[in-house]
């Protein structure tokens, strides 16, 4: 038997567990679990110890349909309370090759110069540009030759009180946090091929009550950006415009869900209030309500496109995800709206053992955190456990294999890699590199001589 790796989705709708088997560098799904969500509102933990029986009854489903007990998981993390910002780091290379050790201290050092606030924490720091001396927009450094690096990261971090409300919610559910993973971030992986990131591609993932876009481009993920609106709104708009219960506003947007309003059929519905009263809605008026907020939260996500700046480069154009997805004519509005830039309804990859039911698009994260368990990220990142993670490729599968195992850990693998992360950018030039020698047991450039400041200065230049 291979090890086990479980994903699980925690949405505002529901939550999503995902038992899968890795053997050999395949998966296999084994099992699946549901619940509705309760203590979750927007993407956060609203009541902790609701949502953590939501996340307990979903993953015991999925363990009693697996056969399988296990209770570390890859856990997702919406990106309501994120914030994105990008970074640069450069080190010598004394031995002139370029190893993963030397790759994680260029990612260390950008992480050292970023200015990411006090009061949030790192998610993930993924390359997206690679300079090795003087030759730029280097995909893999890895075994090259050269005496300088250099690399531009863009880095995700989210605020420490959401993560710690999410991090003992987990816990108090019995599960042990094997990593984090932005939402929007694990539906790209499990969506998107690589012909769509190389060409430039917008991933956005519309859920129950919020929207994650995700830009990557040249293999990169270099954008990303939340809107806190989804399909629920369609499900309040019924509501309130029909005069009837929510439970039955959502069975009608699921049952005549329509962006074409061409059918005068009428239909039977109870009244709000009264559930003796029941009333005639025509099919159009229901098509209307839902083309105007669906227009709109397509409105808002385009104004969130523009002002990413990289509308222009998006080669492969849009992929949408997500439950909002099932509507019909939803693609050809997204295309008026997105100034006609292709758009496309992606499924979740097939993977063997899929139940028919994670075929759905509204289970993409879910199936995308069990890909990012099987290595199927970025080339290189940093986790939200500070780890380096190479992609389980053929050239570095064994160097992963080796990470998990703990034979070699790059990350902090020697004092020259401790050094503190938030620095403003105003002290790059003097502080970003990693080489400084510890004088008297610390890393404290104060202490060292004026002669040793002046040599470290010359090995990092040059």
């Amino acid at each position: 038997m291979g090890s086990v790796l479980i994903g699980i989705d925690i949405g505002s709708t529901k939550v999503c567990a995902i038992i899968a088997e890795k053997k050999e560098g395949a998966v296999t799904i084994m099992g699946t679990g549901i619940a509705r969500s309760q203590g979750l509102k927007k993407g956060s933990v609203t009541n902790i110890e609701q949502a953590a029986k939501s996340i307990r009854q979903a993953l015991s489903d999925a363990k009693r349909v697996a056969g399988i007990e296990a209770n570390r998981a890859i856990v997702s993390i919406s990106g309501t309370y994120t914030k994105s910002l990008n970074s640069y780091g450069v080190v010598n290379v004394p031995s002139k090759e370029i190893g993963l050790k030397e790759i994680n201290r260029a990612i260390q050092a950008a992480l050292y110069n970023a200015n990411i606030p006090s009061d949030y924490e790192l998610i993930h720091a993924l390359p997206y540009n690679f300079r090795v001396d003087d030759q730029d927009f280097i995909e893999d450094p890895a075994g090259m030759s050269g005496s300088r690096l250099e690399v531009s990261i863009h880095i995700i971090a989210t605020q420490k009180s959401s993560l710690e409300n999410l991090t003992k919610t987990i816990r108090l559910a019995g599960i042990e946090i094997e990593n984090i993973v932005l939402s929007s971030y694990a539906s790209s992986i499990a969506v998107l091929g690589d012909d769509e990131k190389e060409l430039g591609v917008a991933v956005i993932d519309i859920g129950g009550s919020t929207s994650n876009l995700a830009i990557h481009l040249g293999n990169s993920l270099r954008y990303t950006d939340f809107v806190a609106i989804g399909s629920n709104h369609i499900t309040s708009d019924l509501s309130m415009a029909l005069h009837t219960p929510l439970q039955i506003a959502e069975k009608i947007k699921i049952d005549y869900g329509s962006l074409h309003g061409n059918s005068n059929e009428l239909i039977e519905i109870p009244m709000i209030g009264d559930d003796q009263a029941t009333q005639q809605v025509s099919l159009e008026i229901v098509s209307n309500v839902i083309y105007a907020r669906v227009e709109e939260t397509l409105m808002i996500l385009a104004k969130s496109l523009e002002k990413s700046g990289f509308k222009n480069a998006l080669g492969a154009g849009v992929v949408l995800t997500g439950g909002m997805t099932k509507l019909d004519g939803l693609r050809e509005l997204a295309q008026a709206v997105f100034d006609n830039l292709p758009v496309r309804i992606a499924r979740p990859r097939e993977m063997e053992g899929l139940f028919e039911s994670l075929r759905d698009p509204s289970y993409a994260t879910a199936l995308g955190l069990v890909l990012y368990g099987l290595g199927e990220h970025a080339l290189y990142e940093i986790d939200s456990n500070r780890r380096i993670r190479p992609r389980a490729s053929d050239e570095n599968y064994a160097a992963t294999a080796a990470l998990e195992s703990g034979e070699f850990s790059p990350y902090r693998s020697s004092q020259e890699e401790t050094l503190p992360q938030n620095r403003g950018h105003q002290q790059r030039e003097e502080e970003s590199a990693p080489t400084l020698k510890p004088v008297n047991g610390r890393q404290d450039e104060g202490l060292l001589s004026g002669f040793e400041k002046f040599w470290n200065w010359l090995k990092h230049l040059f």
